[in-house]
């Protein structure tokens, strides 16, 4: 089975995009299932069951997604192995741009959509500095410039990624994703496996808890800032 983690903004078009891609895949006679991550709610499980395609929620509550993720996505290939799907999404938002729910040897995917600002990507952390393939999204309603000064500033901010135009509405450029994705390689297990960089930094009195504001209540791993 081919894992593919797929992260990127919030209201960027991950799952707009993933339901084009596997409406491809299932149209090739694949079968496909996703995992999805998220903190509070989501309404695409709906999405996806309407399309026949396996799902599974998990929500983060208090947790950081990110450690949520990798907590669990390892019961989350085996669910897919058990299901024999041929590829298995694991879909997060990056909440605070700063996640990082990439995988060594496990093909990763990042997307962001044009209206985001021409200096977001070097916002970004290593959801987008460290994916294979960057899919650009609502690109039809930017100018053929626009689109292109993106693409440059996310080409800089990833020298090494693979860059794609996808409309998630249309499906313009979902067979072509698709295709990418194949060359996926296949995983049998994670036991052992690593993240391509570490999860943002936690533990502190407000990790645990805490509501007061003050010094006196700030405990762990605290930062700063000169003002």
């Amino acid at each position: 089975m081919k894992l593919i983690t797929v992260s990127g903004p919030p209201s960027s078009g991950k799952t707009a995009v993933m339901l084009k891609v596997m409406g491809v895949l299932k149209d090739q006679g694949f079968r496909a299932g996703v995992v999805k991550f998220d903190c509070l709610t989501t309404h695409d499980k709906e999405l996806y069951q309407e399309l026949g395609i396996p799902v599974r929620v998990g929500l983060s509550g208090n947790l950081c997604p990110d450690h949520y993720f990798v907590s669990n996505i390892e019961d989350c290939l085996n669910w897919g192995l058990q299901e024999e799907l041929d590829y298995l999404v694991s879909e997060s938002a990056g909440l605070c741009n700063r996640c990082s729910p990439h995988i060594k040897g496990v093909m990763s995917l990042c997307v962001i959509d044009n209206l985001m600002g021409i200096h977001t990507p070097r916002k970004i952390g290593p959801m987008l500095k460290l994916a294979d393939l960057v899919v650009i999204t609502k690109g039809d309603i930017v100018s053929q410039a626009e689109r292109e000064v993106f693409s440059f500033k996310v080409r800089q901010a990833n020298a090494g990624a693979r860059i794609l135009f996808v409309n998630g509405i249309t499906g313009q450029g979902a067979w072509e994703l698709s295709r990418l994705i194949a060359d996926a390689p296949d995983q049998e297990t994670l036991s052992g496996g690593r993240l391509r960089f570490p999860m943002p930094a936690a533990l502190c009195s407000y990790c645990l808890g805490e509501t007061r504001i003050g010094e006196q209540h700030q405990v762990g791993n605290i930062r700063k800032m000169k003002v």
